[in-house]
């Protein structure tokens, strides 16, 4: 943190910024395989035809692959994180997701998005919050074998 950021954080309650994106990824990824059971397979992905196109993490929850973008904000904040992935943000997602599933040499059955989000107060540690199987791709999306 620039020196600057870290003595105008001593003038907020707690102390301390919020977890930034890396940090809030590496917590949620943390979380993910110590309490969900979760393996990280990939972080931090981007599609090599479009760099804009990027996933955070990609998961096996057992048979399941699981795509979760990660959202860190501070406990105060106005839009929760799972709000945070609007409509835009989602149409970015489903097309980095079809990348990815369309360079896999045999691609899964099943397949499924989840939101987690890192709450941070300075004070405490952080909170993790998954959601899961949140709608992404419309019924009956399949990617072509």
């Amino acid at each position: 943190m620039p020196e600057w950021l870290d003595r105008l954080t001593q003038w907020i309650p707690g102390g301390r910024a919020p977890a930034g994106g890396a940090e809030g990824e590496r917590i949620a990824a943390e979380f993910l395989q110590a309490r969900c059971g979760y393996e990280v397979v990939v972080r931090n992905w981007c599609n090599p035809a479009d760099r804009r196109e990027e996933i955070d993490l990609v998961c096996r929850d057992g048979g399941i692959l699981v795509f979760v973008e990660v959202k860190s904000r501070p406990a105060r904040a106005l839009v929760p994180g799972f709000f945070a992935v609007n409509r835009r943000k989602q149409e970015a997602l489903r097309r980095a997701i079809h990348a990815y599933l369309m360079r896999l040499p045999a691609r899964p059955t099943t397949f499924r998005f989840d939101v987690a989000e890192v709450i941070t107060d300075g004070r405490t540690p952080p909170q993790v919050l998954v959601y899961e199987n949140v709608k992404l791709f419309p019924k009956g999306y399949h990617v072509l074998r």
